[in-house]
């Protein structure tokens, strides 16, 4: 399904081939995000992630898009907590264009005083768009009572103090002590030659020298009480987000815990779709995630829905936690998400993008690529005892966090406090 390379200077190239296609996908992955940074620096990865779109020393930043537009391709990047990634999908042929134009914004970047000026305004503005929309920032809200004092806690934006005060050395600093070859993984899905993308990448970053590997702090989870923080909003509804965290000891559990994903909010026929939505019409969507990074993991549950009925739809969500952890799931349920899990991974695995973002995030994060064939086999492995077990040992009173926006009176703040302590 892949073949991996690695340099004498620490590069790893993962290609995929996929020969049925007419495009590839590129991503260059570097292992720095969020969880990277002090306090102070807060949302420093994301700010230098946007400077690389601004131009190199060789081409200006309408020559980096137009490069790629021009040949009928598509350009684009992120900043995760531990990974920041560029990518393009092109066609084919144009597959060593695609490498050379990520590699010279990933090495050669200007970081013009004035571009950084701009993109500073851009991304507070982008900051005060998020904080208006609720549904972004309670989940904000979340991240920031689950891991509190740690950077899981802050937004990958920073705030806009934050990236108000970042100076050019700063920048230029960060990206070179964490944009060395030892810390990058180039990876390629679609149709190529995994010898033409090994030999393209390797004379891209040919005389780069690995740098020292960085780590983060993972964060210590002491909670003993559940943990609500309601902020008042001039919003038509209550946003809730609901977060416990889950920890897996071993890949059972994390298999088991994507199931239970499935069968709890996962999708539109899961239970808390079919109660809150269908059966008492509480809310447009409610969804849950199963959130896992290198090192912990979380579990979220998320809904808009009517004010006056925030308390009834909390309650509600509790009801469904509390069946599927003190009853458990039916065999029909668990073969229904067996079959969806299962599904939705091999449609994903179609796509070049899809497959080159779960290549990197796999490898970069992970720090493993399973094949097929052993994904589909764990997802069918997993037992009704097993997915009773995790419910039971994550969905209790001493795990749960609750944030809110909307406009809730005392009296309500205190019902969900007492709701939150039964479970």
């Amino acid at each position: 399904m892949h073949k991996k390379l690695q340099g004498k200077n620490g590069l790893s190239v993962i290609v995929s081939p996929m020969p049925q296609m007419a495009s590839v996908s590129l991503g260059i992955w570097i292992g720095v995000g969020g969880r990277y940074e002090t306090a102070r620096q807060s949302g420093i990865s994301h700010l230098v992630e946007h400077m690389l779109f601004k131009g190199t020393h060789a081409r200006t930043a309408r020559g980096l898009k137009q490069a790629i537009e021009g040949v009928g391709g598509a350009f684009n990047g992120f900043t995760s907590d531990e990974v920041t990634c560029y990518m393009v999908k092109v066609p084919s042929k144009h597959m060593e264009l695609g490498i050379d134009i990520l590699a010279d914004m990933v090495l050669n970047p200007r970081f013009d005083a004035e571009d950084l000026a701009r993109e500073k305004s851009v991304i507070c503005e982008e900051i005060k768009m998020y904080r208006d929309q609720p549904s972004d920032h309670v989940l904000d809200l979340l991240s920031e009572i689950m891991w509190p004092g740690n950077a899981m806690g802050r937004p990958l934006t920073g705030n806009i103090t934050t990236v108000k005060s970042l100076k050019r050395d700063e920048l230029i600093k960060f990206r070179e002590d964490s944009y060395h070859p030892g810390n990058i993984a180039v990876v390629a899905a679609g149709k190529v030659d995994p010898e033409r993308v090994f030999s393209c990448a390797m004379e891209r970053f040919e005389g780069q020298k690995k740098g020292k590997m960085l780590t983060f702090e993972t964060p210590a989870v002491s909670q003993k009480t559940p943990r609500v923080k309601v902020c008042r909003g001039d919003t038509k509804q209550a946003h809730i987000a609901m977060g416990f965290h889950a920890p897996d000891r071993n890949i059972r559990e994390r298999f088991a815990m994507k199931l239970m994903n499935v069968i709890l909010g996962g999708n539109m026929s899961s239970r808390l779709f079919e109660e809150l939505r269908e059966k008492y019409g509480l809310c447009y969507d409610i969804s849950s995630a199963y959130k896992r990074h290198s090192d912990v993991g979380e579990f979220q549950i998320h809904a808009g829905v009517d004010s006056r009925k925030a308390v009834r739809s909390v309650v509600a969500i509790l009801d469904e936690l509390k069946k599927l952890r003190d009853i458990g799931v039916t065999e029909d349920e668990l073969a229904r998400a067996k079959k969806y899990a299962s599904g939705q991974f091999l449609l994903a695995m179609e796509g070049t993008s899809t497959r080159m973002l779960w290549f990197g995030d796999r490898f970069m994060v992970r720090k493993h690529i399973p094949e097929v064939k052993d994904v589909l086999n764990r997802i069918d492995g997993v037992t009704l005892d097993e997915i009773q077990k995790v419910c039971e040992r994550i969905f209790k009173a001493s795990s749960a966090n609750l944030a809110m926006i909307g406009r809730m009176g005392q009296r309500d703040k205190n019902r969900i406090k007492k709701e939150l302590g039964r479970l």
